[in-house]
């Protein structure tokens, strides 16, 4: 497998070194500092639009649907913390296991030919037949084990794109890298011939992904850096980043784009305002905050949240609550009016009520 390596961000600043590695216990924090814009009056308490309101639940016979998809046909695609990937008929809630990759699913993206890529934490970008067959795709990059390989978009002429969220962290510690502030997120194109090339490096926590209806650009999600990015890959801006929703309240997770046309953003928890203000110190307070016993760490906030945007930029839906009922949602999907959404610490997947 060739691999191309190309780093192409005008918008960003070469950032300053790191602080110092320091560990006080068995995992090693090497803290960069950043000053965030400030954030938004509304920080998640207020609902703007709307309530996230659960209509129904939808058992997965698992755990950990961290990213929820619908097929061509309507069925709900999601991936569990025991490596299974299920399709879900979201009417009746009828459950079949399509196969499972031996490792653990994360972003998933239905293929015009009935596959389905995997994005697994553990074994890289995948191929997933309908029999339930799994071919890897990609499982190294620049001759390092892909891991952490988040979520996948296709173009119709079989061309991929996927995120990798760190270098750095697993998923089981993914807090660890949004308190270090690692910065080692990536972009990445896999060509029909499987040429990988790294179209961005040094993202925040690289998550959610957008291809558009005319394949002209990609939104990308970071999720420690509050904001989703345009990536034009066509035109006179191929190759840059344009800003298309930035200084978010909320950290963005897993993004959709639905039938109805729109963006929809899955938001994990609301910003932490201790975190904001130890962002642009020197990394000492992190590393502490950090080696707390994780009984009295900070937690995020019980918010369940999805947004959705135009692809324009306009806010169109703010979904929001506090209530208890779902919570650190990490997906949002919609197919013909049924929005779904899904989260990394539940059981089930829900079915929303729009307004």
């Amino acid at each position: 497998m060739h691999l191309h390596h190309r780093t192409h961000d005008p918008r960003r600043r070469r950032r300053p070194g790191r602080e110092p590695a320091v560990t006080l216990n068995r995992r090693l924090i090497s803290p960069r500092r950043w000053t965030p814009p400030p954030a938004p009056a509304d920080r998640g308490h207020t609902p703007a639009t709307g309530r996230f309101v659960v209509g129904r639940r939808l058992a997965t016979g698992g755990h950990g649907p961290e990213d929820v998809v619908f097929d061509r046909r309507g069925g709900l695609l999601t991936g569990l913390a025991d490596g299974s990937v299920v399709r879900i008929d979201p009417a009746t809630g009828t459950r079949t296991v399509v196969g499972n990759t031996g490792g653990r699913p994360l972003g998933l993206e239905p293929s015009a030919d009935g596959s389905v890529l995997v994005c697994d934490h553990d074994r890289g970008l995948l191929r997933m037949s309908a029999d339930g067959s799994v071919r890897v795709l990609v499982d190294t990059v620049a001759g390092r084990p892909l891991t952490f390989a988040s979520n996948a978009v296709e173009a119709p002429d079989g061309t991929i794109w996927f995120t990798v969220s760190s270098r750095r962290w697993d998923v089981d510690h993914y807090l660890g890298d949004i308190i270090e502030h690692s910065c080692t997120g990536m972009l990445l194109r896999r060509d029909v011939d499987g040429t990988v090339t790294v179209l961005l490096d040094d993202l925040k926590f690289a998550n959610g992904l957008v291809l558009a209806p005319d394949a002209s650009h990609l939104l990308v999600a970071e999720t420690a850096g509050y904001r989703v990015s345009r990536y034009w890959l066509t035109g006179p801006e191929a190759g840059t980043l344009e800003p298309f929703a930035e200084n978010l309240a909320g950290l963005p997770d897993n993004m959709s784009l639905g039938s109805d046309g729109l963006v929809w953003v899955s938001l994990a928890a609301p910003r932490n305002a201790l975190l904001d203000k130890l962002l642009p110190l020197p990394g000492l307070p992190r590393i502490l905050l950090w080696n707390l016993p994780e009984a009295v760490r900070p937690k995020p906030e019980p918010l369940a949240w999805v947004m959705a945007y135009d692809l324009d930029g306009r806010l169109v839906h703010d979904l929001r609550a506090d209530d208890g009922s779902y919570g650190f949602v990490t997906s949002v999907a919609e197919y013909d009016g049924t929005v779904v959404a899904g989260s990394l610490h539940a059981d089930d997947v829900v079915v929303l009520a729009i307004p």
